[in-house]
């Protein structure tokens, strides 16, 4: 206790001793008196610095997030060789932290604050970056939204059947098996050819998929109302309405 106490100021402490409950007893071993003797304070000081124990949960779901992004963006590859591959990774990264860590991701699934939610966003652009490039390597067999859907939807998926299943009849197969479905559902066996493809709806497609997130010449609005007339022309290849 005395490491943590050097090296942490009191907030840390208290979410580190709180996760710690959490992944060694559950929800149960959280308590405040319990919180607050796991990181060497009193009760009060969780009541001053979070407001009250779901204040305190909040916390910890932002310190879970912080921990993924990290470990996401360590494995992040803006140029991948393989962009298929780099979904498998990515796909197996998310559910593998929901397999190995499952009190901390039950809190952040759970969490609604602020924070939280700006730290989801971060996740979901990191997860469009990779829709983006499979889109732009002609690998998507359906519209880029449907696409990172299917991807959460399988994601949580898996973690949620893993768990909501008697550790004796987990069987490792069901997490490879969804996962190819993922990818056979949203990716081709192989790519169309980009500078094959003509016509207004493969231009469209290959500048939606193109947009950064922060083009800094545009507006948000202007955004927003750019990809929904791009999504319009890679769809029938019509011209926007008014």
């Amino acid at each position: 206790m005395a490491t943590r106490e050097t090296t942490a100021g009191p907030r840390h402490r208290i979410v580190e001793a709180t996760v710690e409950l959490l992944e060694s007893g559950g929800p149960d071993a959280v308590s405040t008196r319990a919180v607050a003797a796991a990181a060497g304070m009193q009760p009060p000081a969780i009541y001053r610095l979070f407001g009250d124990k779901e204040g305190l949960l909040e916390a910890v779901a932002e310190h879970g997030y912080a921990q993924f992004l990290e470990s996401k963006r360590a494995q992040l590859d803006p140029d991948p060789q393989d962009v298929v591959e780099d979904l498998r990774c990515g796909w197996d990264l998310v559910v593998e932290f929901g397999i190995s860590r499952p009190e901390l991701f039950a809190v952040m699934s759970r969490a609604t604050g602020r924070g939280v939610d700006i730290a989801h966003r971060a996740g979901l652009e990191i997860l469009h970056g990779r829709v983006r490039r499979l889109a732009a390597g002609g690998w998507l067999r359906v519209d880029e939204e449907l696409a990172a859907q299917i991807i959460q939807a399988t994601g949580r998926g898996a973690v949620t059947t893993w768990h909501s299943t008697p550790a004796e009849r987990r069987n490792p197969a069901l997490l490879t098996i969804l996962r190819e479905a993922m990818i056979g559902a949203i990716t081709r066996a192989e790519p169309t050819v980009p500078a094959a493809e003509t016509g207004t709806a493969a231009a469209a497609r290959a500048l939606r998929a193109a947009l950064p997130d922060d083009a800094d010449v545009l507006s948000d609005a202007e955004q927003q109302l750019l990809r929904e007339w791009l999504t319009r022309l890679a769809a029938d290849g019509g011209a926007p309405h008014a």
